[in-house]
C-alpha cells in the first residue's frame, strides 16, 4: 500500500502560479492528473523513481514542471496558469515504475483525494 495526499490548490488569476505538493508513504514513479467537471481524468505529468526523467503533457510543457525531493514528496509547480487549467488535480502512485502507458490512469495503483485548482479570468 502507497499513501499519497495532495496539498497546496486554491483559487489564482489567469497568468498566476501554484504549486501542488504530493506526500507519498513511499518512493515510486509517480504522476499527476486533473479532472474538469463533465470531463475525463486527464494526464498532466509524471516522474520516475530517481526523478531523472520527466514528463509532461502537451497542454502544459513549458508552463508547468513536475520534480521530486530526496524522500517521498513530489511537486507540480504551475506556471502561467489559464482558465482551462480548472479542476480538481490528482497524484498517483505506481508500482509498475515506467511503461509506455504512463499516461493512462489505470497505469497507477493509489490515488490522492484530489486538490481543486481554479483559475479566473
Amino acid at each position: 500500500q502507497v499513501q499519497v495526499a495532495e496539498s497546496g490548490g486554491g483559487l489564482v488569476q489567469a497568468g498566476g502560479s501554484l504549486r501542488l505538493s504530493c506526500a507519498a508513504s513511499s518512493r515510486t514513479f509517480m504522476g499527476w492528473f486533473r479532472q474538469a467537471p463533465g470531463k475525463e481524468r486527464e494526464f498532466v505529468a509524471a516522474i520516475t523513481f530517481s526523478g531523472a526523467n520527466k514528463y509532461h503533457s502537451n497542454s502544459v510543457r513549458g508552463r508547468f514542471t513536475i520534480s521530486r525531493d530526496t524522500k517521498n514528496t513530489v511537486f507540480l509547480q504551475m506556471n502561467s496558469l489559464k482558465t482551462e487549467d480548472t479542476g480538481v488535480y490528482y497524484c498517483a502512485a505506481s508500482t509498475l515504475g515506467y511503461a509506455v502507458t504512463y499516461t493512462y490512469p489505470a497505469h497507477y495503483d493509489y490515488w490522492g483525494q484530489g486538490t481543486q485548482v481554479s483559475v479566473s479570468s
